[in-house]
């Protein structure tokens, strides 16, 4: 890829009202020019936002002062000037404390003739574009589940009766140590129905009954459900959008999703006191993501987040949070995550979650209820089961 562009330099006083820079400011990529001495020359508006500083002040500094140290970026600009060509390198992580932990992004890198030993560097993040491949890894293997979930309710229901059945009958002949036994029989017996009742969902794919629903009422009463039961030592608070348009779905189904999101939450961040829960709300437009099954792209501007200051979510779980039966608990069933990314899969949308130390945050992108969308639902429709606690 060859970079030709000219960058005039902006005065932090007094920008110039070139056409050009007004083209590059337009890119939605953060764009760089490195001069000779490895300062930054020029930035736009997308790299001020990358790098959280304005152009002024970035251009008060080396590039290696502003990426992490190592960075195969400043091994690529030395690459560009010693073959006077241009260069890519894809999947690179430039996350720092700063502008985040985890920012992976592709390089394009290409000399600038009319400045000899410049270097045009422009970032296209890929966060969101994986993200978005692992959650249709994770549906892909929600789908195998759900194959699973039917002939495991199948063929383990009836002998499970049995089994409860007959540890039933013995509690009433044997002694009273013995009772021990017989209901332990009985109480393993009930969680493996759990179980497979809990793993069952996953093969209904009938359509979802969806309308208009203000995400706000749906977030004030998980917020009421947890304090009044898992979360009463928690602090809750709330970061909303008041202005946000109402999202396309199923009321039922949302309280579900968030009450798990919630509850994990919870539990990461345990007896410490300064424990927080942040669920927050926003307008992000921009995403569109095509709908499996149809021609449509669809937009996602509705962000909704759950955020702790927990110890995180251990780095190699990342790429499997939404798998089914991955979990980091004791007893835990690894289906809470994965049929949360499946509701929100139905729904069209997308679930990704960004973790370190202290902070934690599940992102939602959901599209927004329109006009054309208010319409009645199918017969064939399914109405959501009233949600419980997870």
């Amino acid at each position: 890829m060859s970079l030709k562009l000219r960058l005039p330099t902006r005065s932090a006083s007094k920008p110039v009202p070139d056409l050009g820079m007004a083209l590059i400011d337009a890119l939605p990529h953060p764009v760089l020019l490195v001069g000779p001495d490895d300062m930054i020359v020029e930035a736009n508006d997308a790299a001020e936002e990358f790098f959280q500083a304005s152009a002024p002040v970035l251009s008060r500094h080396k590039l290696a002062d502003v990426v992490p140290f190592s960075s195969p970026l400043v091994v690529l600009i030395e690459q560009v000037r010693e073959r006077d060509s241009a260069v890519a390198e894809y999947k690179v992580d430039l996350g720092s404390p700063r502008i985040g932990a985890e920012r992976i992004v592709d390089l394009y890198a290409s000399p600038l003739p009319e400045r000899p030993g410049s270097v045009v560097v422009m970032l296209q993040e890929r966060t969101m574009a994986d993200k978005i491949d692992r959650q249709l890894t994770s549906r892909g293997a929600a789908r195998t589940v759900t194959g699973l979930a039917a002939m495991l309710a199948h063929e383990i229901r009836n002998p499970l009766s049995g089994i409860r059945g007959a540890a039933q009958l013995l509690e009433t002949t044997v002694n009273e140590d013995d009772r021990a036994l017989t209901r332990l029989i009985t109480d393993e017996t009930d969680r493996i129905k759990k179980l497979v009742d809990r793993m069952e969902v996953f093969s209904d794919e009938r359509p979802i009954e969806r309308e208009p629903v203000n995400i706000h009422v749906v977030l004030d009463h998980v917020k009421r459900l947890a304090l009044s039961g898992f979360a009463r030592s928690i602090r809750i608070s709330e970061d909303y959008d008041p202005s946000l348009p109402p999202v396309f779905a199923n009321r039922d189904q949302l309280i579900q999703v968030f009450l798990n999101l919630v509850k994990n939450a919870t539990e990461a961040i345990g007896s410490d006191p300064d424990g927080e829960i942040v669920l927050s709300t926003a307008f992000r437009p921009g995403i569109r993501l095509s709908v499996p099954g149809t021609a449509e792209r669809v937009s996602l501007p509705l962000e909704f987040c759950v955020r702790d200051n927990g110890p995180g979510v251990p780095s190699d779980l990342m790429p499997h949070l939404f798998d089914p039966f991955v979990t980091t608990k004791p007893n835990g069933t690894g289906l809470g995550l994965a049929l949360v990314a499946k509701i929100v899969g139905d729904h069209g949308g997308v679930i990704e979650c960004e973790s370190q130390p202290r902070r934690t945050q599940f992102r939602i992108l959901m599209p927004a209820a329109v006009a054309a969308r208010e319409r009645p639902n199918a017969p064939s429709a399914r109405p959501a089961p009233r949600p419980s606690e997870p």
